[in-house]
């Protein structure tokens, strides 16, 4: 019995080191709002060892994101950018498209962003901008299509409306964006904007202090005997 008890210890430090390292993956989840047409929003986040990185968008369809929180529909249509930590561009997508992401209620369009790539250790980048002000490349300083004073409602002039946050088919929307970073150690956004990182629960974490509490609880009925 006293050797299980060394084991278990034994299991639930580790978890709990593992947690405390950060070697551990966790899912980011950010919303915040736009104020013109060419805003251009950046993230931080690192990986701590080889890894599949989602990242993903919500507002236009709406959806529940990674922290469980419901989006609403209706955001404008999102473009991401991921670049390394020296500024290259590594991807960029657009549109998520059929099976990634679910069709807007009222366009029927699968607008939402979907990108996924495998990526060392190490610092990134991401951005998330609107249609179609993508990253021009091939580095982060390079600037984005729809720069400059000329551009904070260019959707108006893209499509022939007036106003801001058109999509193509034409449909006016709103200027909110939601946006997750799946599985990595650490996200954040930049600058901080009006935005907030919700990580998920730490299950290594949760399940190491339950072992050190079950392994309290075990050597205090044991010994009682």
């Amino acid at each position: 019995m006293r050797k299980l008890f060394r084991i278990l210890t034994f299991v639930a430090l580790v978890m709990l080191t593992l947690s405390a390292s950060g070697v551990y993956a966790l899912d980011f989840s950010f919303t915040g709002n736009f104020t013109n047409d060419n805003d251009v929003q950046l993230f931080n986040f690192s990986v701590g060892a080889p890894s599949t990185v989602t990242l993903r968008t919500w507002s236009y369809a709406g959806g529940t994101n990674a922290a469980g929180q419901v989006i609403a529909r209706g955001g404008f249509d999102p473009i991401l950018a991921l670049f390394d930590s020296t500024g290259v561009r590594i991807n960029q997508n657009d549109d998520g498209g059929l099976g990634l992401v679910p069709p807007d209620a009222v366009t029927g369009e699968y607008y939402d962003t979907y990108l996924s790539s495998s990526l060392i250790a190490g610092n990134y980048q991401v951005s998330v901008m609107q249609y179609d002000n993508f990253a021009n490349g091939p580095n982060l300083s390079n600037g984005f299509g729809r720069d400059g004073a000329a551009n904070i409602n260019f959707t108006a002039a893209l499509t022939g409306q007036t106003g801001l946050f058109w999509d193509v088919s034409p449909d006016q929307r709103d200027s909110h964006w939601a946006f997750d970073i799946l599985n990595v150690n650490e996200a954040t956004q930049d600058g901080g904007g009006d935005g907030s990182a919700v990580p998920e629960p730490a299950t290594m974490l949760l399940l190491g202090s339950g072992l050190i509490g079950l392994v309290g609880y075990g050597r205090k009925k044991f010994f009682k005997k």
